[in-house]
């Protein structure tokens, strides 16, 4: 796996997203400043609704910005001394091999690399909190609803 590869596929990703959010961020602006949007009565309360979902679309886009500024200063050197962030790691849980980027920020963004699914995972879950400073061969334990979930280091990249 090329990590940078990967970081570049993450930024576009990202980018792509930004996109998205601009263009839904606009649309949403237009709803609220609309003259049909301006409350007919008491209850109608449209235009209230397009200013909250212009607000969401407006923090989500900002969201999407900081991860893409945070990805941009990212090293790809490889992870001395333990797992940190920019870590590309491979996972095993129950037979089954998973692939996650301990990235800066982006968690719970999905892409396929090299026909691998790789899942964008933030210092902050519990399963990024459990991985920094382990190293391939130890075996890390989170607590998902109250069940624990065991998961054996394959690699670290």
């Amino acid at each position: 796996m090329n990590k940078a590869e990967l970081v570049r596929l993450i930024l576009s990703t990202l980018e792509t997203d930004r996109d998205v959010a601009r263009q839904a961020l606009q649309q949403a602006h237009e709803a609220a400043t609309h003259s049909e949007s301006k409350a007919e009565n008491k209850y109608d309360t449209r235009g209230l609704e397009a200013a909250y979902l212009a607000d969401g679309q407006r923090r989500r886009l900002h969201e999407i910005e900081l991860a893409l500024a945070a990805f941009r200063l990212l090293s790809t050197a490889p992870s001395e001394g333990g797992i940190r962030v920019g870590a590309l790691v491979a996972l095993a849980r129950e037979e089954a091999e998973r692939w996650v980027f301990l990235g800066p920020d982006g968690a719970g963004l999905k892409v396929s690399h090299r026909g691998r699914e790789v899942l964008v995972i933030s210092p902050r879950s519990p399963l990024g909190q459990a991985l920094l400073k382990q190293q391939a061969g130890d075996e890390v334990e989170i607590r998902v609803n109250g069940q624990p979930q065991h998961y054996e280091v394959l690699a670290v990249y």
